[in-house]
Formats: structure tokens, sequence, C-alpha cells
């Protein structure tokens, strides 16, 4: 395999997002559901990430801002866990407590700065697609201490966001590879590898323990099969890794550590 181009996704690829929405849910859930037990953090989380109503697709598809997807995951969380209502006037002071929490949270994953410098140094183009705002993934990868990685596509580049094939398509020309030369990384299994597959890329699936969405999350696959399942997505053609230190190893373009599972 030839590769020439990385492009990463950011949110529990790059950056733990998973950790940071778990200390501002915490922060929530003593805020506004104090009757709900500390036991139950890792539901809140479960709840959150798994988005049951669809506002963030939503949103990547245009349908929606990104404050009012989150306006109403709120309101979702609250009908769930028995809160108090969310309405346009509360959200304000919510999303402040919430927003704060979660963007001062914002950490690189242990292997996200080695993967991109030794793409660098093998010779290869990096670059980052994402679903949400440019200005915010700058933001979050400077925080994260990974501000030298170019936003080259995000949600309001096009409009909309993946798994649209012209969102990867957009990604690969403005890296200046050729999108089967081209290798996309990411931690969700449809949205992200098999999307990038299925447009003509390499889609590398990075399946972190303990980073999977809920049961089911993505949609049903051909014949029912869990989407978030690594064998079926490796017969659909998709790499996967457990660890960014083994996308060398997965590309054939360097050295690694360990190799994929």
């Amino acid at each position: 395999m030839t590769t020439d181009g990385i492009l990463f996704d950011v949110d529990d690829t790059l950056v733990d997002t998973k950790g940071a929405f778990a200390v501002a849910l915490e922060a929530i859930r003593a805020e506004y559901l104090p009757h709900v037990l500390p036991e139950r953090d890792p539901e809140i989380l479960a709840h959150w990430r798994t988005d049951p109503g669809g506002y963030y697709a939503r949103y990547t598809r245009g349908e929606l801002d990104h404050d009012t997807q989150r306006r109403y995951r709120a309101v979702r969380l609250h009908e769930t866990f028995g809160g108090p209502s969310v309405t346009a006037a509360t959200f304000e002071a919510w999303d402040a407590l919430f927003w704060g929490t979660f963007e001062r949270s914002w950490t690189a994953h242990d292997d996200a700065r080695a993967a991109v410098d030794d793409a660098v140094a093998a010779g290869l183009r990096v670059g980052v697609v994402t679903n949400a705002a440019t200005e915010l993934r700058e933001r979050k990868l400077k925080l994260a201490g990974l501000a030298d990685l170019p936003v080259l596509v995000g949600v309001d580049t096009l409009g909309f966001g993946k798994p649209d094939p012209r969102v990867f398509l957009e990604g690969a020309r403005l890296l200046g590879t050729d999108p089967v030369r081209t290798a996309y990384v990411g931690d969700e299994p449809t949205v992200d590898a098999l999307a990038a597959r299925e447009a003509g890329l390499t889609g590398v699936w990075l399946d972190r323990a303990g980073h999977r969405r809920g049961p089911g999350y993505g949609g049903p696959s051909d014949g029912g099969r869990d989407p978030q399942d690594p064998e079926a997505l490796r017969a659909a053609g998709v790499l996967v890794i457990r660890t960014l230190a083994e996308l060398p190893a997965a590309l054939g373009y360097g050295p690694a550590a360990a190799r994929p599972r």
C-alpha cells in the first residue's frame, strides 16, 4: 500500500473529547441533576455521546446550527434523567457551565503528537477533516498542542459534513494528494472509516479501548450487523487499529512499535 497523505479526524482521534465530555457532564449533573447518583455518570456520558435524538447529525447536514443542536441535546438529556426543563431562556447558563468546563478540558491523546510527527517525518502530507466549524477545531487543536496540523475541511467549508463523500474528496484535494493514495483516520466506524473507504480513500477506524459509542451506534449496517464490528469493517475494506502507534504499520510508511490486530 502506498500512502502520500493522511487526513485525521479530531474528536477522540487526536483529542480526548470523551474525557472532556465526562468532566463537563459531571459538572452538569452536580448542578442540574443533583438527584442523579454519581454512579450514573457513565450512563449520562453514553447518552450524550450516542446522541439518541440525532441532533449532531442534523448539524453536520446543515439542518441545525451548533448551539441549537447542543440545546436540543441538553433538553433530551434532562428529559431522560429527570432534570428541570431546558428552555431557550435557561440554556445560556446551562451552556456556560457545560461549554466552559468542556473547553478547559481539551487535551490531546498520548499517541497523537507522535503520530503526526511520524507521518511528517516519513514525507507524508497531513491535515484535518472535521464535522465541526473550522475555527472551533483550530482552537481545539491549539489548546491540545497540535496547532501545526492544518484544518482543511470543516462543516462550514461545504455547508455539510461527513459521511458525504465530497467532504473526503475535498480534503484530499486541499491536501494535494490523490484520494486513492490518501488515508482517513477516525474513531467513528461508519461516519469516518467506512465513508472514507466508499469515497475512494483508505478508511482507517481507530478503535480505541473504551471509546466506542453505545450498542448499535451509527445505525444498522448491511445484514443487521453491529456497525462497530471490527471483522465486518475489515471485510468491507476498512483498516482497524487500536492506537495511532499502529498507523505506520497499517499504512506501510514506516516502522511501528505495534502491529494492527
